[in-house]
């Protein structure tokens, strides 16, 4: 059944004063509480490390999922109010994750707490992905990644102070309150975690940065200027401070979609030279202040490492995302049927199973993924999540081609995190999640679009 998505317009009546009342309706009350709800869930995104680490530390275990009674809450009110969209893959992953979760139970590891937080994935976060797809529209999209800006400054100044101060000082303190918040990066630097549990966070935060800022350099009539250098800046100075490689490929690919963007927009070309030219100048002045000269060799020297360990471009790339697709197919025969349970390869599997933080499946996501669930069920969820790939990358081309580069942009960074994501991780599910979300709303135009059988956006409209 095909659903509107666009917030309909707002009834008014005229008070005795003479002034215009706004009033809404049930199903116009109810999106505008579900988008409060995705705004939350954005927040505590954001703010979850931090409330582990540095509010609450002895509540770091049960705010590690403080978002899942969020989701679950949000799914039973769009139930309730009849507007949980109807999609066949969600469908699908709902009756996978029920066969996956009672198998686990009766002839998998039979945990139920680790059964539950691996079954959490398929049946409360992934069908989240379409809610929010439903309840934003593009506009609401364009709003958050403005936020987004907003925080990228004070966050680039945090994981700076993370970076020049030893692991002992409070803003490097770890979750549960225990020192050393940062991991492993070069020259005895530690990678800055942000206000994240883990640096991943830190990576996620900054690749979600980087498309808005190429977006917002398209399309700067849309933003304030001084916002959108502020972000630039940011963002160029994470790159070294974070010390984090797949950041850096993963601008490198946003990058290649911002040019792409000139093969059915050609107009955008002096936007393009001038993004380049404003990014060359931001970095030749940040360079002139020597603030960078020790992130920046830090920064090469954690690759060189990586060259010798991995293998450079190779190993680092090809092997772990392609190399990792395969070794997990090929070694699937090995498995049970339905597998060694859901669960079983996440952290907090571990830690209940085995009573230490290990890889108990496979470091991989879709090693994870066939471990847990066998080689037809795995295999199922993974042509789930590259079938919404595709079909999110052609719509995302067709509205390239029609002049509207929000969902392009947004598919750079969905379509790294989406098909292999390390959901068994809270954070990187959380970003997976709000991405693929806000690139489904980005495609909700007005007046009147509708959701397909499969959950997404039919493009019959155009915006800017």
């Amino acid at each position: 059944m095909k659903r509107y998505l666009s917030i309909p317009h707002h009834s008014s009546t005229r008070s005795k004063e003479g002034s215009v009342v706004s009033t809404l309706s049930e199903d116009e009350r109810a999106k505008l509480w579900l988008k409060r709800g995705v705004w939350l869930y954005f927040i505590l995104l954001i703010t979850e490390g931090a409330l582990r680490k540095w509010v609450f530390p002895s509540l770091s275990q049960p705010l590690l999922i403080i978002r899942d009674p969020l989701a679950i809450a949000m799914l039973l009110y769009a139930w309730y109010t009849n507007l949980l969209p109807n999609v066949r893959y969600v469908n699908w992953m709902f009756f996978i994750g029920i066969i996956s979760s009672f198998a686990s139970l009766f002839i998998g590891h039979g945990n139920i707490f680790v059964t539950l937080f691996g079954a959490r994935i398929l049946l409360v976060h992934f069908p989240l992905i379409f809610l929010i797809g439903k309840v934003f529209n593009a506009e609401d999209v364009r709003k958050m990644g403005k936020v987004v800006l907003w925080i990228s400054m004070p966050m680039a100044v945090l994981i700076a102070m993370q970076f020049f101060s030893p692991q002992s000082a409070w803003v490097n303190i770890g979750v549960g309150g225990e020192e050393g918040g940062g991991f492993s990066g070069a020259m005895g630097y530690a990678r800055p975690p942000g206000t994240f549990s883990f640096t991943n966070g830190t990576t996620l935060f900054f690749s979600l940065v980087g498309c808005y800022v190429l977006y917002f350099w398209l399309k700067s009539d849309e933003i304030k200027r001084v916002v959108l250098i502020g972000a630039t800046v940011a963002l160029l100075v994470a790159i070294p401070f974070s010390i984090s490689r797949g950041l850096t490929f993963t601008l490198v690919i946003m990058f290649i979609f911002m040019i792409a963007t000139l093969t059915r927009n050609p107009n955008v070309l002096g936007k393009i030279f001038m993004s380049v030219l404003g990014f060359t100048v931001l970095i030749f002045i940040l360079g002139m202040t020597g603030i960078l000269d020790t992130p920046l060799e830090v920064f090469i020297k954690r690759f060189e490492n990586a060259k010798v360990s991995e293998g450079g471009l190779e190993g680092t790339l090809i092997d772990r995302y392609l190399g990792g697709m395969v070794k997990a197919i090929t070694r699937s025969g090995s498995l049970p049927f339905f597998g060694v349970g859901i669960g079983m390869g996440t952290n907090f599997g571990s830690i209940l199973l085995s009573g230490e933080r290990t890889f108990l499946v496979s470091e991989g996501e879709w090693g994870r993924i066939i471990g847990e669930m066998g080689a037809l069920l795995g295999m199922a969820v993974i042509f789930i999540r590259l079938a919404i790939t595709v079909k999110l990358s052609l719509k995302s081309f067709v509205d390239l081609r029609r002049g509207n580069m929000l969902s392009w942009m947004l598919l750079s960074f969905a379509i790294l995190v989406f098909p292999q994501g390390q959901w068994a991780q809270p954070t990187s599910l959380g970003f997976s999640t709000l991405i693929t979300g806000l690139l489904i709303a980005s495609f909700n135009k007005v007046p009147e679009p509708k959701m397909d059988s499969e959950g997404i956006i039919e493009v019959n409209s155009s915006h800017g």
